[in-house]
């Protein structure tokens, strides 16, 4: 669990860095003067259609190779393990299909977006390097995650990407290039760290290729070809299931719209940074743990990841919904996007509901009943969709949020009770139920006592003592044994420096 905890805190320290550099670029796009909102929508389109065509093009591939990488590692040497290799060909037959339909269904696009839409339509074909690059990059990246050396890639998706991102936006906002310039740069985002990637692997001497098939995939191929054929309809439906909202509002309402839920889900993703670097970095450490049926590592891990992640869950929304309101005013954000608050503060209770649960999709995962994930997967899609498409008819751009809650607990319900009757693992105790109480107090009590101070020195006021509640009360409640571990390792480092 300490190696875990160090680059967890590694990680979302370098993650938070990126999220600083993307709340800069994000200001960018949405301050007086810079970018319209249908060009801002324009560029968070591509995105939603890179990760679409990442879901389709892996082919399920890469589930595989961070399941599977330690068996490989164990009766391999490095330099015969062909599973790499086997990743990477599977996800250049995917690409080229992949590409192949989106060539194909051109026209149908251009029918679906060109009404509310159609500054998009002159760069479709530009989201095709864009989204190369990014299953490329993301091949290379569950390639580290399975060498536990998620630090790196982190950086390279968080913090570098974001900083090139920002060169790019610089040059247009100066007017140095024009908007058709700015997005053939933008499509080349991932390309660019996709080769730093593949530069520092070869460097480290982690980068090999066999084209021999190994004696493990001949032993395993079966149960491999199974979990990816599984994995791959669960990949495909989650990646639909995250994105329908963006492309529902940019279709159906136009990209102003979509900018708008755009930006209110970005702000909202500040919530679950802290998740997505445990889940990374948890994910070779429970395939190993299942492997070697280490049971005891396993709960740990879930327990742990469940009342941290619900802490510095319920910290970051409380800092970001006290607020947000007041940023977009010293910010000098365009007007427009507080039509998003109350986005925000759904999706922000969405995202603590996730967080709570603990890496339950990585446990599911990597265990011997990995087809569930499929399964609770084409749950959520089937939650999602129709509520999105109903609420957006009926609430308009705030639908898309009531219809992730409601997809939320119900998908995480079901996996709670899954791991809970199969294996007796459940993660909640009373720390938990303290915690929330916690955070309900410490936001209600920052609320009402210092909503009406307006400026920077309410935002300062309000972050302060909100923060200062919550963390008071985790060391004084003792909701982690984390907390402590770190303050006893403060105190140590002091006493050497004083040395």
């Amino acid at each position: 669990m300490a190696g875990i905890r160090k680059q967890t805190i590694q990680s979302s320290l370098i993650v938070y860095f990126g999220f600083a550099v993307g709340a800069f670029n994000t200001y960018l796009y949405t301050k007086n003067g810079s970018f319209t909102q249908e060009e801002y929508g324009v560029t968070r389109l591509f995105i939603n259609f890179a990760q679409n065509f990442f879901a389709f093009a892996s082919l399920g591939s890469l589930p595989v190779l961070y399941k599977f990488y330690p068996y490989y590692k164990d009766n391999l040497p490095d330099k015969k393990n062909d599973l790499l290799t086997l990743v990477c060909l599977v996800s250049l037959a995917g690409c080229i299909l992949v590409s192949a339909c989106g060539i194909i269904f051109e026209p149908y696009v251009v029918r679906k977006f060109s009404e509310h839409s159609g500054l998009f339509l002159p760069f479709y074909f530009l989201v095709f390097p864009f989204s190369i690059g990014f299953l490329v990059f993301s091949v290379l990246e569950s390639y580290a995650w399975a060498l536990q050396t998620s630090v790196i890639t982190n950086a390279l998706k968080e913090t570098v990407l974001r900083i090139i991102t920002t060169l790019f936006i610089v040059l247009f906002y100066f007017q140095l290039i024009n908007f058709n310039q700015f997005m053939y740069l933008f499509s080349s985002l991932y390309i660019i760290i996709a080769v730093i990637l593949i530069i520092f692997l070869w460097k480290t001497g982690r980068l090999h290729f066999s084209f021999s098939i190994s004696r493990v995939t001949k032993k395993f191929y079966k149960k491999m070809l199974g979990l990816q054929l599984f994995v791959f309809g669960g990949v495909c439906i989650n990646a639909v299931a995250i994105t329908i909202s963006d492309l529902l509002i940019a279709s159906k309402q136009g990209l102003a719209d979509a900018a708008i839920f755009s930006l209110a889900s970005y702000v909202a993703n500040f919530i679950e940074i802290p998740q997505r670097s445990l889940t990374s970095i948890s994910t070779g450490v429970l395939s190993r743990a299942w492997k070697d049926k280490d049971f005891e590592t396993i709960n740990r891990v879930y327990h742990r990841s469940s009342i941290n992640m619900l802490l510095l869950a319920v910290f970051v929304f409380g800092n970001v919904w006290l607020n947000v309101a007041q940023g977009i005013t010293v910010l000098h954000i365009q007007n427009e996007y507080a039509a998003g608050l109350g986005i925000v503060l759904i999706l922000g209770i969405a995202k603590i509901i996730d967080a709570g649960t603990g890496v339950n999709s990585v446990i599911i995962t990597t265990s011997t009943l990995w087809k569930f994930e499929f399964y609770t997967n084409v749950i959520l899609l089937a939650l999602r969709i129709p509520l999105a498409y109903f609420f957006i008819e009926k609430y308009g751009i705030i639908g898309p949020a009531y219809a992730e809650i409601i997809s939320q607990v119900v998908y995480n319900f079901i996996r709670y009770e899954f791991l809970r009757r199969k294996f007796s693992m459940q993660p909640f105790n009373t720390e938990t139920l303290y915690a929330v109480v916690l955070g309900v107090i410490a936001v209600a009590g920052t609320y009402f006592l210092f909503s009406g101070i307006e400026g920077w020195t309410g935002i300062i006021i309000r972050s302060a003592l909100f923060s200062g509640i919550l963390i008071a009360g985790i060391f004084l409640l003792k909701l982690t044994p984390d907390a402590m571990h770190l303050v006893g390792v403060a105190k140590t480092r002091i006493q050497d420096w004083k040395k």
